[in-house]
């Protein structure tokens, strides 16, 4: 367990940092699955890498990304996230997210973002 946490506070550490797209190569299994609430989920690291790199390419400025509260229990984190961003041809958008990564061999095999849509 104290390795899942170790690697998941690195992770949440780039992601704060706005190393988004470097966390998601160095941390995510080739085999990853994501899902974004209810939609069907994502599976292989190129398609899911395709979708980080469009919403990464749609922000215009990022003003902060937070992480309020995480925990680990076993092969599995959750992370309470604030992110405040302005999206390119779009307004400022403040939107609160969890989070819940499955992890299997020091990466995440599965990830899945719960938020309201606004």
């Amino acid at each position: 367990m104290d390795d899942v946490r170790k690697l998941d506070a690195e992770l949440n550490a780039m992601v704060q940092g706005g190393q988004i797209l470097p966390a998601f190569e160095r941390f995510y299994a080739d085999d990853v699955v994501m899902q974004e609430n209810s939609e069907p989920p994502i599976s292989g690291k190129a398609a899911n890498r395709a979708r980080e790199e469009a919403f990464v390419g749609s922000v215009a400025e990022v003003h902060g990304i937070h992480l309020l509260a995480s925990s680990t229990t076993g092969d599995v984190s959750f992370g309470e996230w604030l992110l405040d961003v302005t999206f390119k041809g779009g307004g400022r958008v403040k939107m609160a997210q969890a989070s819940v990564r499955r992890w299997k061999n020091g990466k995440v095999a599965a990830e899945r973002f719960y938020y309201n849509k606004g």
